[in-house]
């Protein structure tokens, strides 16, 4: 046996290639790669931890903006009044977001759970609410369904003129709808009240483009003709229940309700009706107005065909209440110095219609005027304090009318 044990050990196999010798060049550019490969793993990995956390980040934000945290909520008595508006078909959710957005609640999520199971705020009405900014969330809650804190709720009555009305045997003063919207206007903020003035309110009605003030394209025409009179919005703004942004100026407050009560108009069939009756709308807005003030509900279809035989028969219409418009009064009978007065109105002296209608006519007048009743009539006259209206097509009938109404005290013998 040899001493060299080595020797005999089996020499290891070679497996694969055979190696080569790598040049320094090749080192160089094996290395360059090596780094770069690292580089752009670490920016690829950077850049997905940064989409990571914007991603995190801007979740949060949204759920937080829109739910809050679990128990964000301001402590105390707030800071300021502010006024916020509630929209038709607004959700707990919604009502909520506008309080956060203005900065009335901490968080939508606290007042949704302190609203949660409130009878009141489920059925809030749309509209406009006083309350303050940084309150707890069950505060708002509580001044929302609080009717005291409702404001800009307006209500104009059927039949109502823009300016005020007296009552000749009392002397009470009914509020005009200007009256009325500068009422609705009034809002106390911090102690401080605000209105808008009926006078501001008429001086703007007669001196602004009609286009500003919201007129329909189909009482344009009679609006630009009537010139700078206030009274050429009568009957534009339809009677009911409106909502007014106290913080409005007066401009957009008028135009606001007259572009409003014209959709409201057009809804209730009166672009339809008039090509009917072939007159404009105008002039069923106006034959309306003049049913509204001479008849009792169940009379308005034959009081407005009284107006149509009379028209078309063109004889003037007479009516005592376009001789008492102007003069801004209520009285059933007038004087014949009060008929002798030239006003663009009086139909005793005026032939046709009135100029502008004389009130805000209510649903049934206006349909009384789309759908007259079918008749002769040319004449009518209210007997009794009931209300009690006899018609008639001959004249000498229509005399015997009125004896009887100056018997049961209707009407003054002296007329």
């Amino acid at each position: 046996m040899s001493d060299d044990w080595r020797s005999d050990r089996a020499e290891p196999l070679a497996v694969g290639p055979p190696r080569t010798r790598m040049t320094r060049r090749e080192r160089i550019r094996e290395q360059r790669y090596r780094r770069r490969r690292k580089v752009a793993g670490v920016v690829a990995v950077s850049a997905l931890v940064v989409v990571v956390v914007v991603a995190v980040f801007l979740g949060s934000q949204l759920w937080h903006s829109v739910f809050g945290g679990s128990s964000g909520d301001y402590a105390g008595d707030g800071v300021a009044d502010v006024v916020i508006q509630v929209h038709e078909g607004d959700s707990t959710t919604a009502i909520g977001k506008t309080l956060q957005d203005n900065n009335v609640v901490l968080t939508t999520k606290a007042f949704v759970d302190a609203a949660n199971g409130n009878d009141a705020i489920s059925a809030i009405q749309p509209g406009f609410y006083k309350v303050r900014t940084e309150i707890p969330a069950a505060d708002a809650v509580e001044r929302l369904a609080d009717p005291a804190n409702r404001v800009g709720k307006l209500v104009i009555p059927e039949g109502r003129q823009l300016d005020d009305l007296e009552d000749v045997k009392t002397g009470a003063v009914t509020d005009g709808i200007l009256t009325l919207i500068a009422k609705a206007s009034c809002v106390d903020l911090d102690g401080k009240r605000t209105c808008v003035s009926a006078d501001v309110l008429r001086d703007i009605a007669g001196s602004a483009p009609p286009a500003a003030l919201g007129v329909p394209k189909w009482a344009t025409a009679e609006v630009t003709a009537f010139g700078p009179d206030h009274r050429r919005l009568e009957g534009l703004i339809a009677p009911g229940t409106w909502n007014i942004d106290p913080a409005a100026e007066p401009q957009e407050l008028l135009s606001t309700l007259v572009s409003n009560s014209a959709i409201q108009y057009e809804a209730n069939g009166l672009l339809e009706s008039a090509v009917t009756a072939n007159i404009s709308p105008y002039e069923v807005l106006v034959v309306a107005s003049l049913v509204q003030r001479e008849a009792m509900i169940e009379d308005f279809p034959k009081v407005s065909r009284v107006i149509y035989n009379r028209l078309a028969e063109n004889r003037t219409l007479e009516f005592d209440s376009t001789v008492n418009y102007p003069l801004d009064r209520i009285e059933v009978a007038t004087t014949d110095g009060d008929r002798a007065q030239m006003t663009p109105w009086n139909t005793y002296v005026r032939p046709g219609l009135p100029a502008t209608p004389i009130c805000s006519p209510s649903l049934p007048a206006l349909k009384a005027a789309e759908y007259p009743e079918a008749g002769d009539w040319l004449y009518f006259v209210t007997i009794d304090m009931q209300g009690t209206t006899l018609f008639t097509r001959e004249y000498e009938q229509h005399l015997a009318n009125i004896q009887l109404a100056i018997r049961n005290g209707v009407l003054d013998s002296a007329r």
